[in-house]
């Protein structure tokens, strides 16, 4: 095996310098840092025009889409590999308040540092009983229209149970906004470097993220604080087309995946009860088209686009286009082309 060519995709300036200058001291590795999901695209296509294409993407979960982080509100752990653990860099920030200065009130000692500025306020005057005899005599030259008292004995209302479908459009509804990390530059990059390897940095151990990780095409998950043997290690397996997981976190991932797999046939089993012109809208929901984009492009009114997506969001059971392109996701429904 020649040289490994890594592009580290970080927001955050420090931890990708210092992960970049740790790697490029191995022998074999040549390194390329970049600070958004936008730098890395580019820096990915930039490579292959110069024949000089990048073999493994170390991406942050969390990258950004945007700019990178600045230094001042880098807060990150550098890990020092070689047996060091890393320092915690909290660099100072101008724009940022400092911290507050508490100024101690004087003790009070003894009955005599009590002073009593003003005589205390006479206790409120109870409000008098309503008279509800007076209440129930009719009125002169009004009619009486009953009112029923509220029965005291009656008990009070059950709670209204949680209905499976709003709990289910909310975990697509957050799924759907997911579209921006980096999990997700993983599966665009993959789709277009079809041999670019991938390996998430992450500062958690959520199953639920590894198996987006997975599904879009990552190698492996490595926390940020693991050492830079392993993590060496790791970048060496995944050419080998190893997939790397941390054994504490195996059951979890599991478990997650025979989830998904639940979702992703009940999503498909949705999907399948629409009609093909409702599919026909629903990819170009996918693809992120306004009404009046999808109306231009499959020759219809508005007013029949809003009807159909109007009964793709019925028949998918959810009340938002976010969610239901959360939904066609899972049930592997692309966008149109």
């Amino acid at each position: 095996m020649g040289r490994i060519r890594v592009l580290v995709a970080d927001g955050h300036r420090i931890f990708a310098e210092a992960l970049a200058t740790a790697l490029a001291a191995e022998p074999d590795i040549d390194v390329a840092a970049a600070g958004s999901t936008q730098a890395a695209e580019r820096a990915l296509e930039r490579a292959v025009t110069e024949n000089r294409p990048f073999q493994v993407l170390l991406v942050d979960a969390d990258l950004a889409p945007g700019p990178p982080v600045p230094p001042g509100d880098a807060r990150t752990a550098v890990p020092g590999g070689r047996g060091d653990p890393g320092t915690d860099h909290h660099p100072p920030d101008p724009h940022r308040p400092g911290p507050r200065t508490v100024v101690p009130l004087p003790a009070q000692r003894g009955p005599s540092a009590i002073t009593r500025i003003a005589p205390p306020l006479p206790a409120p005057a109870p409000a008098p009983a309503p008279d509800r005899a007076a209440a129930d005599r009719p009125v002169p030259g009004r009619a009486r229209i009953p009112v029923p008292r509220a029965d005291r004995t009656a008990p009070a209302p059950a709670p209204q149970p949680v209905r499976l479908r709003e709990a289910r459009e909310g975990r697509e509804a957050r799924e759907g906004r997911e579209a921006a990390d980096g999990i997700a530059l993983i599966a665009r990059a993959r789709a277009a470097h079809p041999e670019l390897r991938a390996i998430v940095l992450s500062a958690d151990d959520d199953p639920r993220r590894i198996v987006r990780a997975l599904q879009a095409g990552a190698g492996g998950w490595v926390a940020k604080e693991s050492s830079l043997g392993r993590l060496t290690a790791i970048v060496r397996g995944v050419l080998r087309d190893e997939t790397h997981i941390p054994p504490l976190l195996l059951t979890g991932v599991v478990r997650e995946l025979t989830a998904a797999r639940r979702d992703r046939t009940e999503s498909e089993r949705l999907v399948e009860s629409l009609t093909p012109r409702e599919k026909q809208v629903l990819r170009c929901m996918v693809a992120g088209l306004g009404r009046q984009a999808v109306a231009d492009r499959l020759y219809l009114s508005p007013h029949t686009v809003r009807t159909h997506m109007q009964n793709v969001l019925g028949k998918l059971g959810v009340h938002s286009t976010l969610a239901a392109v959360a939904l066609a996701r899972r049930a592997g429904v692309g966008p149109v082309e």
